[in-house]
């Protein structure tokens, strides 16, 4: 099955693929390669889940909150590149956590975009390598931020 047909196989929404709030570029493309900016757990009405992960989330709430910056990207690189067929596998992702100083699940919490990938492009080419990494603060008190680049067709 194509990428495109994973996704609709999942039964999942996109959000509108995120304006980019500063001065940058939400994706560009270099060669094979396809950079996405930072996003954050956009939803389809325009806001952003927020939150510390620790006081104002649990695990499971942050995790799902990954998942929706998966989504995000993936509507940015649908309206990129007109469709998610064109990626041929994640190389690297970058997550960050939106967290108290003390919490530790980091990677748990990325799963949630990084599983979603693996669905839509297969555990070969739908996991690359990654870090997850928790900060301090994210703009907009966003609870995680993720930033990807992928390989193209």
């Amino acid at each position: 099955m194509t990428p495109e047909e994973n996704f609709a196989k999942l039964g999942l929404t996109l959000p509108p693929a995120p304006i980019a709030k500063g001065v940058y570029k939400p994706l560009l493309i270099d060669g094979k390669h396809c950079y996405v900016s930072g996003h954050g757990p956009y939803l389809p009405d325009g806001t952003n889940i927020t939150g510390k992960v620790g006081v104002d989330l649990h695990a499971e709430e942050a995790k799902h909150a990954a998942q929706q910056v998966g989504l995000a990207i993936l509507a940015t690189l649908r309206e990129g590149l007109g469709s998610l067929n064109k990626v041929k596998k994640v190389i690297k992702t970058l997550g960050m956590v939106n967290a108290v100083p003390d919490y530790e699940n980091h990677p748990y919490v990325i799963n949630g975009c990084s599983e979603l990938f693996a669905k839509v492009w297969g555990h070969d080419k739908g996991i690359g390598v990654r870090s997850a990494v928790g900060m301090g603060s994210l703009p907009s008190n966003i609870a995680v931020e993720i930033e990807v680049l992928f390989e193209l067709e």
